[in-house]
């Protein structure tokens, strides 16, 4: 499938430009109806996912990295992510099970997918991919950085991709490498 490669190749290229280090989170937010090309919300296709999913996931899992996915507005855009990650950041754990109608089919897929999932409100993610629109900003750690790949779409879907940095501090006199 088209969008396997494309989303493997957009994983990819975003890992490498963040630098990711073991250990890091990376955040995932993504709608199938628009990667199948329909309105965000309106055509939700776990069958998508799933190989959104199997196309992301061992990615970031190669880098040693923790997978963040976003679920949607009616879980309050609450992530599915290992336990062992909450754990390891501090994040408290919510009492909540993805649906593909409430939590969308990628959170669903992940929840599905992970050895321990749980369920946790935020993140502060070293950066990011938005596939099709869902607002993965409140995910990320405070200073944001676009990044432009290679691949701006995963099927209909266009995608936004974000890195983040350590925030500037000091004055005239203050050096940054």
């Amino acid at each position: 499938m088209q969008n396997f490669e494309e989303a493997k190749l957009a994983m990819e290229e975003l890992l490498e430009a963040a630098a990711v280090k073991p250990g890091d989170i990376v955040v995932i937010g993504c709608s199938t109806s628009e990667v199948l090309g329909s309105k965000i919300g309106t055509y939700s296709s776990e069958e998508t996912a799933q190989q959104l999913y199997a196309a992301i996931a061992p990615v970031i899992e190669a880098k040693g990295c923790y997978l963040a996915a976003q679920c949607c507005e009616h879980l309050n855009r609450s992530l599915i992510i290992e336990a062992e990650a909450a754990e390891k950041y501090g994040y408290e754990p919510v009492w909540v099970v993805p649906k593909p109608k409430a939590g969308g089919s990628f959170g669903t897929t992940a929840w599905k997918q992970m050895k321990h999932p749980v369920a946790v409100e935020h993140v502060r993610a070293v950066c990011g991919m938005d596939i099709g629109g869902t607002l993965i900003g409140m995910h990320l750690k405070e200073v944001a950085v676009p990044v432009r790949l290679s691949v701006s779409q995963i099927g209909e879907a266009r995608i936004i991709c974000a890195k983040t940095r350590p925030k500037y501090v000091g004055g005239p006199r203050a050096c940054y490498e």
